[in-house]
């Protein structure tokens, strides 16, 4: 996906089997560290992963700083669509 920066970041979704759903987010692009992020957000992980800022972005600062990410301030996340 394309924030509105300009810069391309790899985004991931989990889906746990009690229906609990977790994203994840690379700025580097790296799939494993996305999905990582996102296991841990939907609670199939137990370890929150290791992530170093890239960017400085608004995701990456909440997550550093153990808030809710604020996924919908990116227009395209709000534009992707899950089966």
């Amino acid at each position: 996906m394309r924030v509105a920066t300009g810069e391309e970041v790899l985004i991931a979704r989990v889906a746990a089997p009690d229906g609990r759903v977790g994203f994840g987010f690379s700025f580097r692009v790296d799939a494993t560290e996305a999905r990582h992020m996102a296991e841990w957000a939907a609670g199939v992980r137990a370890e929150r992963p290791a992530y170093e800022s890239q960017l400085d972005h608004a995701w990456e600062r909440a997550f550093l700083s153990d808030e809710d990410v604020e996924w919908d301030t990116e227009p395209a996340f709000r534009g992707l669509r899950w089966s």
